[in-house]
């Protein structure tokens, strides 16, 4: 079977993107399958969580259905010059060929590979910049740590007519609410899938979304590609209760470059000091220190600020700062503290909807 090698090099990466680390109990999950049908070859990849699934058109009329170890063929076929390959399927093993050049590749046991859920329910059709504009906002505030499944998800909560965004690790929050494009229920969504799905956005002004029920799980379909993802059971932290519900007394208007750059500044102080950041906020502006064992102006940074309120000192996890300031787009951002151990909220200017709060760290 001749095939395209660009065209089949792309869906063998993408698909290996969604197969189980090789560490993983079963073997079978770390592979992808190829599955042969009429004119279209199926690529199937899968860690039970998340399920890949897309097609490329091929001319030979054989069927075959296998299962193959992705990176090594990801390899070859990288540093191999031809636009075109010959793809030999033979005895446990698979035959790439073009020209003089040739690679062999064993299968693995293709009994039983896990294929999508099935989804019978209507597609409905979303604009791609809806999740461009949205998405990355809560996905940065979302967990890493599995310990608590629910937190590595973005929480989606339908209220009159609106849609909440929610993610958190447990020491900042996002919460963005948005109008309501579709009708979802309340749900938690895997935060590393949606920047997959993220990540697939081409120049397709829609791409399909749907949602079934009985498989508890969410699809999208991006032109040829297909993602499947269960969705998150669990109970979603009551994250309403650290939204402050009084106004701050201490309210900083601050540059968003400038914040970021002082904070670039005097990160090569923190760093090595526990990546801790005190904000020492005066009438003039706000002086930015590295937490320290003895209160120094050594090392800071100034930053110009519109001050109103009390002169207060709040402490941060630097990264935190930086990755929220990284995500924002607008160019001024308001801080709202109330007191040095409270939540402190984090707001663009240009973007009402929405609100960071980070939790302060304690400075003494």
């Amino acid at each position: 079977m001749i095939v395209k090698k660009d065209d089949f090099l792309k869906n063998l990466k993408l698909a290996s993107r969604f197969t189980a680390s090789r560490l993983s109990s079963n073997i079978l999950l770390s592979g992808v399958y190829l599955k042969k049908e009429k004119k279209l070859l199926h690529f199937y990849a899968t860690n039970l969580n998340f399920y890949f699934h897309s097609t490329l058109e091929v001319k030979d009329e054989k069927n075959f259905d296998l299962v193959v170890e992705p990176k090594n063929i990801i390899d070859f076929l990288s540093y191999l010059n031809k636009n075109e390959f010959d793809l030999l399927i033979e005895d446990k093993k698979i035959v790439v060929k073009a020209e003089k050049n040739q690679g062999e590749f064993p299968l693995f046991p293709k009994e039983d590979f896990p294929l999508p859920p099935k989804i019978n329910e209507k597609q409905e059709e979303i604009k791609k910049e809806i999740l461009e504009k949205n998405l990355p906002l809560v996905l940065f505030a979302c967990a890493s740590d599995e310990s608590r499944p629910v937190l590595t998800g973005v929480n989606f909560v339908s209220e009159d007519g609106k849609m909440l965004l929610v993610g958190t690790d447990g020491f900042r929050l996002s919460l963005l609410k948005v109008e309501k494009e579709i009708d979802l229920p309340n749900m938690i969504v895997s935060a590393s899938f949606l920047r997959e799905v993220l990540g697939l956005l081409t120049k397709e002004e829609k791409i399909f979304f749907s949602y079934s029920k009985d498989e508890k799980a969410v699809y999208f379909k991006i032109d040829n590609i297909e993602l499947y993802s269960r969705i998150i059971e669990g109970e979603y932290p009551p994250f309403e209760k650290v939204i402050p519900t009084q106004e701050g007394k201490t309210k900083i208007v601050v540059e968003k470059e400038s914040f970021l750059q002082n904070l670039k500044l005097i990160s090569v102080f923190s760093r090595e000091l526990s990546n801790i950041v005190i904000l020492d906020v005066k009438k003039d502006g706000v002086y930015l220190r590295p937490k320290t064992e003895e209160e120094t102006t050594k090392n800071q940074a100034f930053l110009e600020a519109e001050v109103k309120g009390e002169e207060i000192k709040v402490a941060f996890n630097i990264k935190f700062l930086l990755e929220f300031l990284n995500h924002v787009l607008g160019e001024r951002i308001v801080v709202e503290i109330l007191r040095p151990d409270a939540p402190v909220s984090f707001k663009d200017e240009e973007k009402e909807n929405f609100l960071h709060i980070i939790m302060p760290v304690r400075i003494s």
